[in-house]
């Protein structure tokens, strides 16, 4: 096992990786970016190392001043969290030349799944079935007509690169698809440097599911239980529970199951992937799913899992690269009850989710007994939310015997949570939670733009853009 590792990333998840370190006895680095020197991650780790300016760009995803700060302070590896540098395939070779351990997938896998088109071909040649969609990019407008009268609309247009939704559009029509073509080309080229675009059959109130895959290097591949991702907005995950109500309240649900499982193992193995990975799938009103994308790193919502199976996976990837087996409790988990998270965000549901960085001057979660309670957060009182990175405060993530039970108490810490004086999306969640939908497990990924539509409509407002 190592002994010291540097974590390239910020906020809630330098923490939470630092903590498991801490347990294990591995020293930690964290580096942050020149407003960032009194964070929560920077304090909690044992080295800190400032790396750049306040833009992104400059800090935390400049990968000669994170190899630097690495080999400077003598760690062995280097954990890349969630998102920034966690699926770029250069700073994993980068590591690696520099003489350290990348926690995470290869290189080649991380390069193979951060383009979807590839990676719905590994699917199909699995024999997991895809949407209905092109297989190559889009060259230009012609072709995306052409395209879309062949697979039918409503059409999606996707990012060939990157994730988290950024930039997809729906075309409901052939006069609407040349703005959508335009508008997610140029998000994609912005956020991705990549401006590739592919389409898929746009499925109607679809169920958005996710499988959690580990993998050691000696061929052992399990699946750790599902999660169900489908209250989102601007196609972002607010809210994540396991199990999954498409399948907890379907009477085929546990064959379903079964296959996803099966599906997800199926694209693990073809490609020799190691470390965690998650399957995404989306399952449609007749209950046929599809694979969607595959994501080389831990998840945000990867706390939902550690709750129904008693698992820590950010251990479980550190065993991993550290070339150990799977351990017998991993391979032999039963995931049990059930586990849902909220993410609390300083932003403004009412207009737009239009996001409200701040101080938090107080800031307070109810005690609740060990196991029945997470909170996963970044900041501490005097903390800055600030507009150069994601608004994220908090994830709060309850369990209980019954999902019923594991709702109520999510709802309860809400209700008691303090965190002032920022605006955050708390309200808008308890509103989620308290949905007669949502209480039946049937909702889908347009549940949250419905439920603005009836709160304006209550109000004789315009909806907002979700």
């Amino acid at each position: 096992m190592f002994e010291k590792i540097l974590i390239a990333n910020r906020g809630e998840i330098a923490v939470r990786i630092a903590r498991t370190c801490e347990r294990l006895g591995i020293a930690t680095v964290a580096v942050y970016s020149e407003v960032e020197q009194d964070s929560l991650h920077a304090q909690t780790c044992d080295e800190s190392v400032c790396i750049g300016p306040a833009r992104v760009s400059e800090s935390y995803l400049n990968q000669a001043a994170i190899i630097e700060a690495a080999k400077k302070t003598g760690a062995q590896a280097i954990h890349p969290g969630y998102g920034l540098l966690s699926e770029n395939a250069s700073f994993v070779r980068a590591v690696e030349a520099a003489g350290l351990v990348f926690i995470g997938p290869t290189a080649d896998a991380i390069e193979l799944f951060g383009d979807k088109i590839r990676a719905r071909a590994v699917a199909v040649q699995t024999g997991v079935r895809v949407t209905p969609g092109t297989d190559t990019p889009i060259a230009d407008l012609t072709e995306a007509r052409a395209e879309a009268d062949r697979i039918g609309y409503p059409i999606l247009v996707k990012a060939a690169a990157g994730g988290g939704g950024i930039g997809m559009q729906i075309a409901e029509d052939d006069e609407s698809l040349e703005k959508a073509l335009e508008t997610c080309r140029s998000r994609a080229r912005s956020a991705f440097g990549d401006d590739r675009v592919y389409l898929e059959r746009y499925l109607e109130r679809p169920r958005h599911i996710e499988v959690q895959v580990v993998a050691d290097k000696h061929g052992n591949y399990v699946a750790l239980g599902e999660r169900e991702c489908s209250v989102q907005r601007r196609h972002q995950k607010i809210v994540e529970e396991s199990p999954a109500p498409a399948l907890f309240f379907n009477a085929r649900g546990e064959e379903k199951r079964v296959a996803l499982f099966d599906a997800a193992l199926r694209i693990a193995r073809e490609v020799g992937y190691h470390s965690t990975g998650t399957a995404e799938f989306i399952m449609d009103t007749q209950g046929r799913f599809y694979f969607m994308e595959w994501n080389p790193r831990l998840q945000v919502e990867h706390v939902v899992t550690e709750m129904c199976t008693g698992l820590d996976l950010v251990e479980i990837q550190l065993r991993i690269a550290a070339g150990e087996e799977l351990a017998n409790n991993v391979l032999r988990a039963e995931p049990r009850g059930h586990a849902i998270e909220a993410r609390i965000y300083a932003e403004e549901p009412d207009k737009g989710f239009l996001p409200r960085p701040g101080e938090v001057k107080t800031l307070r979660f109810p005690p609740l007994a060990p196991g029945t309670l997470r909170i996963e957060t970044g900041i501490a009182p005097g903390s800055k939310v600030t507009s150069h990175y994601d608004p994220l405060v908090a994830k709060v993530v309850t369990f209980g015997a019954t999902r019923h039970q594991a709702v109520l108490t999510l709802d309860r810490v809400l209700a008691e949570t303090e965190i002032e004086p920022l605006i955050t999306n708390i309200e808008f969640l308890r509103r989620v939670l308290a949905h007669d939908s949502f209480r039946a497990g049937e909702y889908d990924t347009d549940f949250t733009e419905r439920l603005m539509a009836e709160r304006a409509e209550a109000a004789n407002e315009p909806a907002p853009a979700t």
